[in-house]
């Protein structure tokens, strides 16, 4: 597979990762033996970047990680793993987040533990907590650098203030967001940002919550996963519509002798050396569609074709409910 560095001075990793927030039950219920599927398929197809967090299934994908680490020696040396913490709950047990140095650290080590590294490779804030400044959270995480529970550092879902204000601080690996055909925002100032900085930036949610494949996930699913049934693009009106749109950008993919989540990766893949997708999945199939963006040379005929049956904001919805919106920062 292509190789892309993880940040200015980071290691290189595949071009295409994997997201391993399927490892929880966000999306339907999985187990440990389909998550260990899925890295026996990473190690095959040269998915080298692997991307968690404390609060994916309340720890269960670091452990599958864990448990998957324990059962293949010498996999952790085929693998840049990277995790997330910051999001939490308040006394009233609502959501919050914590930026301090207390709180990341105490975080990482249980993460530590459950996946049974001494070190990680990368380790995010994964939201800002506005009681801290960028500057302040970047000298946080840079601590965890200097005591050697991680490589480097990110930050996720922060606008390209945030990251020139961090920087100055301590140096940012990488920055991750929702990007793709159906969330452009980052082309609005994020992309371009961290091109200039040195800072990979890492796409989660490639294939619009499944949205940009070939097989979205199930009308009658929906009600089963409280994350997209509250989410205006899975709400009607909106989800006919948006489905109506899709299919021209399905037989666009299938003219071109591909799948449409393959097309969505190499869409991404086509915006800057620096772009790293993270797909994740379930299944072995589908993520296996998801990779084959990578052997997909899209040339400006094909870029202008995917514009015109899917043009900026053709969504309809925002990408996040009222509720969902809290944490992320808005720039544009």
């Amino acid at each position: 597979m292509e190789q892309r560095r993880l940040g200015a001075n980071g290691p290189e990793v595949g071009a295409i990762g994997y997201g391993a927030m399927s490892f929880s039950d966000i999306y339907g219920a999985t187990d440990e033996a389909a998550s260990h599927r899925i890295m026996d398929a990473c190690r095959d197809w040269g998915v080298t970047h692997l991307d968690t967090a404390n609060i994916y299934g309340m720890g269960k994908s670091e452990t599958a990680i864990g448990t998957y680490l324990k059962a293949n020696p010498g996999a952790r040396d085929e693998f840049v793993i990277a995790t997330k913490a910051t999001i939490t709950t308040d006394e009233n047990g609502d959501r919050a987040f914590d930026n301090s140095a207390e709180h990341l650290e105490a975080e990482l080590d249980k993460s530590l533990q459950r996946m049974g590294v001494d070190c990680v490779d990368l380790f995010y804030a994964h939201r800002r907590d506005p009681r801290f400044t960028p500057e302040e959270t970047a000298a946080n995480l840079g601590r965890l650098v200097e005591k050697g529970k991680t490589r480097a550092i990110g930050l996720s879902e922060i606008a390209p203030a945030t990251l020139r204000r961090a920087m100055k601080a301590f140096p940012v690996a990488a920055v991750q967001s929702e990007y793709s055909l159906s969330t452009r925002a980052p082309d609005m100032g994020l992309v371009q940002t961290c091109a200039e900085l040195g800072v990979a930036m890492v796409a989660f949610s490639p294939v619009g919550r499944s949205l940009l494949t070939d097989a979205p996930i199930p009308r009658e699913r929906l009600k089963d996963i409280p994350f997209l049934a509250s989410n205006p693009r899975f709400m009607e009106p909106n989800l006919t519509e948006n489905l109506r749109i899709l299919e021209g950008f399905r037989a666009l993919a299938a003219e071109m002798g591909t799948s449409a989540a393959a097309l969505a990766n190499a869409w991404l893949l086509s915006k800057g050396d620096h772009v790293i997708p993270i797909p994740g999945s379930r299944s072995v199939e589908h993520f296996r569609e998801c990779v084959a963006g990578e052997k997909l040379a899209l040339s400006e005929g094909d870029l202008a074709r995917i514009e015109e049956v899917l043009p900026v904001g053709w969504a309809w919805g925002d990408r996040y409910s009222d509720v969902q919106w809290i944490g992320p920062e808005r720039y544009c």
